[in-house]
């Protein structure tokens, strides 16, 4: 079987953390196969999706480098609800119940009250035609239900949580219309697994009582169900379901230098058993993906963390890659010799201008004498071969300073930092005419 993923985002807000991550999980696995990583926008809910959603979800993508291999619009299928219910209807697996939403309230709260299940009790079956005829003649539209076969248990086994059972008995029947026609999650989404021929779904773990229900749609429609991996949800660096994960997505990680490889290779590992790791190369995060890795335990994702990888993901960068973020006359030698400094590519405007000057460093007393002997060897050492050897080489035996005292006044002078490039790498750049007006100033 060819393998077919899906993200199924609804366009009714920006994507974060937590889809993110169940994006990348889908695309992972679709490359490791080589498969087809499909995105479906699921826009059924007229009045709560918007088009710049829609916009911003595959812009969103696109920068995550998880351009997806086709897309699906759930509003332009609706033909293929209605032929799927309508055959559903026929067969008796889909029927109308009446109850308003008061009507179910009530019955839930009286369940609770004699310590029963808040389950369905399915009256609406044993209306009669004139019955239903009656309450149409009323004017009373019915929302439509999927009715739950009751035999056996619901049983497959899950790629991540691993074998998977439910009791149907104790399961209310799902909602799948609403009395104004408008449908609900569960029957589009398995009759779009079933038209797209997806193969895998992957998903977050909060829907796994909704795949036992859809597993039992896809039998009533009379097709294979495709394997489910359901992933533990993330936590925040608190340690507990946080609201703000809610806020975090593509435009937060920009705007703090984070670069899309970071936001990869930190997702891809998750909630696994193994190391989180600074991968650049996609190919190499492709092939160490597998949802055997991924323990039941709830993840922990840290922005701490996060920035972390993705200074060892910059240190890593090639010029071409970055170009377009760094200042415009700043040349791959200059990002080489800075970018071990760096947490985000950002920064390197920083250090252009440290190369460019000018520059101000707070100077001792005693070191002025000293640099103004820095600048007149400046003027003479061979700057073709390592100057900086050259420089500090000399100095050091005309002065009889070394150490802290020979470096440190110098780094100041000609960078105005006390840490920062290899300096040896660094002169070079500023070259020797800036380099002999910052040690004489």
């Amino acid at each position: 079987m060819a393998v077919v993923t899906r993200f199924a985002p609804s366009p009714t807000g920006r994507l974060h953390v937590g889809n993110i991550r169940t994006a990348l999980h889908n695309q992972l696995w679709a490359r490791q196969n080589d498969g087809r990583f499909l995105l479906r926008i699921d826009d059924t809910d007229a009045e709560r999706s918007e088009e710049r959603f829609v916009d911003a979800i595959r812009a969103d993508l696109d920068w995550l480098g998880l351009t997806p291999d086709g897309e699906e619009r759930q509003s332009m299928r609706f033909a293929s609800y209605q032929a799927r219910f309508d055959a559903l209807v026929a067969a008796g697996r889909v029927y109308p119940a009446y109850e308003t939403a008061q009507e179910l309230d009530l019955k839930r709260k009286v369940q609770a009250g004699r310590g029963l299940p808040p389950v369905y009790d399915r009256v609406a079956l044993a209306l009669s035609d004139v019955e239903r005829a009656r309450l149409g003649a009323d004017g009373v539209r019915p929302h439509w239900r999927f009715r739950l076969d009751h035999d056996a248990p619901i049983e497959w086994d899950d790629l991540v949580r691993g074998p998977q059972r439910f009791d149907p008995t104790t399961m209310s029947d799902p909602v799948v219309r609403r009395a104004d026609g408008s449908w609900l999650y569960m029957l589009p989404s398995a009759i779009d697994d079933v038209d797209m021929a997806v193969s895998h779904v992957v998903r977050g773990e909060d829907h796994v009582s909704n795949t036992a229900l859809q597993l039992q749609m896809f039998a009533a429609m009379g097709a294979m169900p495709p394997a489910f991996a359901h992933s533990a949800l993330l936590t925040g660096a608190e340690g507990k379901l946080s609201k703000r994960l809610g806020s975090l997505g593509v435009d937060h990680f920009r705007e703090a230098g984070i670069e899309p490889e970071a936001v990869r290779a930190l997702l891809a590992r998750l909630g696994t058993s193994d190391p989180v790791e600074p991968i650049v190369d996609a190919e190499a995060l492709v092939a160490s993906f597998d949802f055997g890795r991924f323990g039941r335990a709830p993840a922990r994702f840290d922005e701490a963390e996060l920035a972390g990888i993705n200074a060892r993901i910059v240190h890593q960068l090639p010029f071409e890659r970055v170009s377009g973020q760094l200042p415009a006359a700043m040349s791959e030698a200059e990002w080489l010799a800075v970018r071990p400094n760096l947490r985000t590519v950002v920064e390197a405007a920083d250090w252009w201008g440290v190369i460019e000057g000018p520059v101000a460093g707070a100077i001792a007393e005693e070191d002025r004498a000293y640099l103004a002997d820095a600048a007149r060897v400046a003027g003479t050492v061979d700057w073709t071969n390592d100057p900086w050897a050259a420089l500090t080489g000399e100095l050091k035996v005309e002065t009889g300073r070394k150490g802290r005292a020979l470096f440190m006044p110098l780094r100041l002078a000609l960078t105005g930092r006390e840490h920062g490039p290899d300096m040896a790498t660094l002169l070079p750049l500023i070259g020797r005419e800036r380099a002999v007006a910052r040690l004489s100033a």
